[in-house]
This record gives C-alpha cells, structure tokens and sequence, in this order.
C-alpha cells in the first residue's frame, strides 16, 4: 500500500507529512517509557531491548517483501502495524514501520518522498493504533491464556488493514490528483485489503504465537496477562481471609515480579530474529509475486495510476529491490533484501538506542538530587 508520489496533492500531502511528524514525535516519548518496562518486566536489562526493537523493524522490512497473492493478478503484503504494536508496544510500533518506510523510500525507491507523510500515517499510525486498541479490548474480554492473545493478534491485524484502505480512501477524497468516484475507490481499496488482512492476520498471529511459545515475557502485549488468580477461600482453608493464589494454568506461565525476575539472555531470540528476516529477504523474496498489489491493482483499474510521477531515487543502486549491474535477478534481489535488512536494523536499533540512553540519562538527573539529601542519620 505504499503510495507513490502523484496521487496526493501537495496541500494534503503536506498536512499528512505534519501528521506524521506529531506522531513520530509523541511516538519518542513514549517509546521511552515502553523501551523501560519493558526492560524491567522482562529481566532482559534496560541495554537488550533497543536491540529487540530494531529487530522488529527488520523482520517487518523482510517479511514485506513476500507479496502473497490474494486474487486473479492482485498481491499482497505485510503492513506490520499490528505485529509492532503488540510485539514492543503502539508508540515503539509507530516508530518501528516508520523506519521501514523511510529506509524504503530512500534506499529502494519504494513509497514516494513526497508523500513520505501519507504512507506514515495510513500504514504506520492507523493501523498501530486500530490494531493495538482493538487487541487491547480483546484481551480483556478474552479468557487469560496465551491462545487468547494470539486470536486477539489475528483478529486486530485483520481489521487494521482494511483500515488503512479506508484511510487511504479519506484522504484520497480530501487531495486525489484523478477525477475518480470516491465510492468506486472505496469499494476497491476495502475489497481487496479485506483479502489482504487475512494475510496478514496469518504472518501476525504465527509471529506473535512463536514469541510468546518461546519467550512470553519478550511479548509486549502479554505484558500484564500471566499474573496468577487469585481465589478466597473458605474460613476452614484459610482463617485469616487473606487470598490465596491459584497455580497458573498449564498453558500459563507464572508472574515473577519484576524485581525478582532473573536477567535472561534474548540473544538466541534475537539471532532467530535476524536469520528469518535474512531468510525472508534474501531467499524467500525471489519466490514472491510479482502482481501488483492492492493498491497498484485499483490505481490501474481506476485510473489513478496515471498521475503517479517518477521517484526522486529511482536511480538508486537498490531501487525496485534489485541490486544495480548485478544481471542475475536472484542475486540481485537477494542481496538487496540482505542490505534492507542490515540498513533497517542498524537505523531502527540507532534509534532505540539513543532513546533509552535519553530516559536513562533522565532517571539518573531525576535520582541525583534526592541521592544528595543528607538521610537522618547523617543529620
């Protein structure tokens, strides 16, 4: 659903592009704060879970690549929105498909530059925040078991698709470039992303299911869901009244509180991480489809895809994923898929690092002043 330059106009473009910039910049600011508790209620250490971050932006980067097909001569792929959200929390989520939009756009020629704003906000905040805000109302509601939050993670990325193409479609209706019925691209754009979702529900689902089978504490949507029950039992049991907590679940691992939990190692979990991602983009990508997808199908069916214009990086050495006087196409899009990864994690990881460095280095300013009081014994 990457929208090319053209088909936005300029005053709308721009209004999406101060969008955008608003959200990134809340996104920052609570990115901090979930990078931290994260950290604390995993026992990773506050140092790992950057790391973590930048590589669900990879993994989101390769696993766009693998367009399935989802009918005659239409494809789809990954928007990654909800998996983000539900994998590092909504803010770190913008921020993640955020970066894997710039690092399209400039490096692959992918998504217009001028339209940088509208491909921020359709597929990086709208479907974060329908996809999150629906997971969240599921998992309450839910019974409390691991099965629950991978059905609420299916059914959030299914809706946060369609979603974006009925954002796409508002924000065509405020700025498109074509003499195109609105009801004609609404029609279209939800038809074929309502097939889409359920891709997309899929990869989410098996994803986040994976995760919480091997390391449920690395979950961020998790976070909150494995505390054991609580149970008042009868005078005889227990005279005092006090609650007695019930043995988890077979399928449910105990709650350690957070100062208790041991520091474990994700380095097996990020390794499997990043080989998938390599997997995806440097292999599996060649057998993708090579339909258009979504959007490109109802550009052309409709007439839009006319007024698209030239990419500014189109003569990039990667642009159309293809590496540049490399003649055969495996190679070619294989080791481009390799470079995305590589570039989208060191540029999400870069900037996962500098925001937890700036909410350590907040914490400890905040402490220093309290650490100075003289305590009553030194009075």
């Amino acid at each position: 659903m990457h929208v090319p330059d053209g088909f936005i106009n300029a005053p709308v473009s721009v209004a999406t592009g101060a969008v955008a910039a608003a959200a990134v910049a809340v996104s920052l600011r609570g990115a901090r704060r979930e990078l931290a508790g994260a950290a604390q209620g995993s026992g990773t250490g506050a140092e790992r879970t950057a790391p973590l971050a930048g590589l669900v932006a990879a993994f989101i980067f390769a696993v766009q690549m693998l367009n399935f097909p989802v009918a005659a001569g239409t494809s789809g792929h990954l928007l990654g929105g909800a998996l983000a959200a539900i994998l590092v929390g909504p803010y770190t989520g913008v921020l993640c498909v955020s970066v894997v939009l710039l690092m399209q756009g400039v490096l692959f020629a992918d998504g217009g530059l001028t339209a940088l704003g509208v491909n921020i906000t359709d597929m990086a905040i709208v479907t974060t925040v329908v996809a999150y805000a629906l997971f969240r109302g599921l998992v309450k509601v839910l019974p409390r078991r691991r099965r629950s939050i991978t059905v609420a993670s299916f059914v959030a990325a299914l809706v946060s698709v369609p979603a974006a193409a009925v954002a796409f479609t508002g924000l065509y209706a405020l700025g498109g470039t074509a003499d195109v019925p609105i009801g004609k691209v609404f029609a279209a754009m939800v038809g074929v992303h309502v097939l889409i979702g359920i891709g997309e529900a899929a990869i989410t689902a098996l994803t986040v299911g994976a995760v919480i089978a091997v390391r449920p504490d690395l979950v961020y949507g998790a976070r909150g869901l494995t505390a054991p029950l609580e149970l008042r039992t009868s005078p005889l049991a227990a005279p005092d009244g006090e609650p007695v907590a019930a043995p988890a679940p077979a399928d449910e691992p105990a709650a350690v509180p957070a100062a208790a939990a041991p520091r474990r190692s994700v380095r097996r979990v990020w390794l499997a991480g990043l080989a998938a991602a390599l997997v995806c983009a440097g292999g599996l990508s060649y057998y993708a489809s090579a339909s258009p997808d979504g959007l490109e199908k109802v550009a052309q069916d409709q007439g839009i895809a006319a007024k698209a214009k030239d990419h500014a990086a189109k003569d990039s050495p990667l642009a159309d994923y293809s590496v540049k006087d490399i003649t055969d196409p495996r190679l070619a899009g294989g080791l481009a898929g390799v470079i995305g990864v590589g570039a989208t994690l060191a540029a999400g990881t870069g900037v996962f690092v500098v925001l937890r460095r700036r909410r350590s280095d907040a914490a400890g300013e905040a402490a220093a002043p309290a650490a100075e009081r003289p305590t009553p014994e030194q009075v």
